[in-house]
């Protein structure tokens, strides 16, 4: 029984290392193709905050939240336009002893929005009330799939073109694929300069925000191997 059991062990390692010495077969080649392209942000995404200074944090509290309700009753009434409240913090001031010499809060409401137009609108109607503090545009993503989807062809076509072609410079005549993967890059949006903020805020209030959407660049990549054959 021992010498049988060590019979099969011998014979499952030499198995496993016949396996594992085993060359990689020839005639495989890996490649790579992508498509590239740009399209034009469909969503701006507005921070707007307002601060407030005094002795009670708890008055600073009440004043920051009826004017952020107010700010959000008066958004959710703008068709097109999706509003959210942000960061809501109180904290103290102290002095040069270590006491408290005074308390300041801040709260934010986030827009977001496709209607570049009525969010403009809107913030500058609210701008007496909170003031734009950053600005950001983005892709979404009914907009993001449907240019991948495009992209995803191209980027397969190029695949196979690319792996016809390479075959035949290495003399093969044809090729199967053996394995392949496919990612995307999901749609990026490149950094708004900080002096656009600074702009949208010294707008005069009630007047429109100045807003510009850029472009977002979206990639497919394909990433295989293929067995060449003669």
């Amino acid at each position: 029984m021992k010498q049988l059991l060590a019979a099969t062990l011998l014979s499952t390692t030499a198995v496993v290392a016949s396996a594992q010495t085993l060359p990689p077969p020839a005639g495989v080649l890996s490649l790579s193709a992508e498509a590239v392209t740009e399209v034009p942000t469909d969503v701006v995404q507005l921070t707007l905050a307002a601060e407030q200074e005094g002795a009670e944090p708890s008055a600073i509290s009440s004043a920051l939240s009826a004017r952020t309700q107010a700010v959000l009753a008066q958004a959710k009434r703008t068709s097109g336009v999706e509003a959210q409240s942000g960061g809501f913090t109180i904290h103290p001031s102290t002095d040069r002893n270590g006491r408290i010499s005074t308390w300041r809060g801040r709260s934010e409401v986030i827009l977001k929005s496709k209607d570049f137009a009525a969010v403009s609108k809107l913030a500058g109607e609210l701008a007496n009330q909170m003031q734009v503090q950053n600005v950001a545009f983005s892709l979404s993503r009914e907009a993001r799939q449907a240019t991948e989807a495009k992209l995803a062809e191209q980027a397969v076509s190029a695949f196979r073109d690319k792996a016809q072609t390479s075959t035949k410079l290495f003399g093969y005549s044809n090729y199967t694929i053996r394995e392949v993967s496919m990612n995307d890059s999901g749609g990026v949006v490149p950094p708004t300069p900080r002096m656009y903020a600074a702009k949208a805020m010294s707008a005069d209030a009630g007047a429109p925000i100045p807003m510009e959407g850029g472009k977002a660049h979206v990639t497919v990549s394909v990433n295989g191997s293929v067995q060449m054959v003669k």
